[in-house]
């Protein structure tokens, strides 16, 4: 589960710096690379964003206490 746990973070900072550039520059980089905002891939990465957000959410307590172990 840890190793999901590093997947889900990394896809949500991913995400995160794609939206501060679409807020700043309004420069979508998922789009840039991917070819547009309605290519295929480009809305496989949005959906997979979107999905490690509800992950997060919903299993916020339960990774606390994963990492929690590990730095103790």
């Amino acid at each position: 589960m840890k190793t999901l746990d590093i997947i889900v973070t990394v896809l949500l900072v991913v995400g995160g710096l794609n939206w501060g550039l679409v807020g700043i520059f309004q420069w979508d980089l998922v789009a840039a690379i991917f070819g547009g905002s309605g290519a295929a891939v480009a809305r496989v990465i949005y959906t997979l964003v979107g999905l490690c957000a509800i992950y997060q959410i919903i299993f916020w307590r339960a990774i606390q206490r994963r990492w929690a172990s590990v730095s103790a």
